[in-house]
């Protein structure tokens, strides 16, 4: 699975460059849930978009350093509202062009195998949101009566 994702991701942030835009993969479900529900805090963007409160501080600090967000003050001292700056939201329309052809593209790789990549990732996530993973090599590891050496 690394693989795969480090070759579509690779490839995706290769589009960007040529497009000529600055632009991380990684960024785009920020920009997403930020153009979607408005300025937000970083916990209420990590249940947004289903990934870890640090993983998404990262993301918007990285972001933040690219010029693409600004962090405000939020209610308490401790939380801090992300914002879209104005350079992002220049940006969002040449992004929805790339977006388009890379939807296209994922279109046309899963014509070419036996069952759409797209289809099976979404059932993946979803069986992995009932049973995640760590839970299934616990059990496996016990079934198979070695669980004493993890």
């Amino acid at each position: 699975m690394r693989h795969l994702i480090d070759l579509l991701d690779a490839d995706v942030e290769a589009a960007y460059v040529r497009a000529g835009l600055d632009w991380r993969p990684r960024y785009t479900p920020v920009l997403r849930a930020l153009q979607q529900e408005g300025a937000m805090s970083i916990r209420a963007l990590s249940r947004v978009i289903g990934i870890t409160h640090s993983a998404v501080s990262q993301t918007v600090s990285q972001m933040q350093r690219d010029g693409l967000v600004e962090l405000k003050p939020g209610a308490d001292a401790r939380e801090r509202i992300v914002v879209l700056s104005s350079k992002a939201q220049a940006m969002i329309p040449a992004l929805q062009r790339q977006w388009t052809a890379t939807n296209a593209a994922a279109d046309q790789l899963d014509a070419e195998l036996s069952a759409p990549l797209s289809k099976i990732a979404t059932e993946a996530i979803e069986a992995l949101k009932l049973i995640p993973f760590g839970e299934r090599i616990e059990r496996a590891a016990e079934t198979l009566n070695f669980s004493n050496d993890f």
